[in-house]
């Protein structure tokens, strides 16, 4: 089920059957938060590429480069030793995506921040530290 609800400039959908966790460790191994957040992640990119360079585009983030922005930002260590850097990948997509889903971070701030920084894993850099800055875990 969700509710949308149209409170500041746009549409807010609340999904209220993903779990509220208490530990940023719940967030980063949450699976199928992953999954929604790969669409999440990939449509916030696209639109700040799209930005950029003035014309629509599609664009698929690569795990090498989240699990690069991911070390930068020095969460890596809350993982499990050995990781694949696809898993890696999925910790910061569903991060980024419930920052969305909690509502402390909109679509258009995810996109700015992407925008601001010519290296992509800086921008997602970050874009994790802000997520989790603002989700306070």
């Amino acid at each position: 089920m969700y509710v949308v609800d149209k409170r500041r400039c746009g549409v807010n959908i609340v999904l209220d059957f993903v779990s509220k966790y208490e530990t940023l460790h719940e967030v980063l191994a949450d699976h199928k938060l992953a999954a929604l957040g790969d669409a999440y992640v990939n449509f916030l990119f696209s639109v700040a590429e799209s930005r950029k360079n003035r014309e629509p585009m599609g664009v698929r983030v690569d795990n090498n480069l989240l699990a690069l922005a991911l070390r930068k930002a020095g969460l890596r260590k809350l993982l499990r030793s050995r990781i694949s850097r696809h898993e890696q990948a999925d910790a910061v997509e569903a991060l980024i995506v419930y920052a969305w889903i909690r509502n402390v971070m909109t679509i258009e701030e995810g996109v700015e921040i992407l925008e601001q920084d010519r290296d992509a894993a800086e921008a997602f850099c970050s874009l994790i530290l802000i997520a989790k800055e603002k989700l306070s875990l």
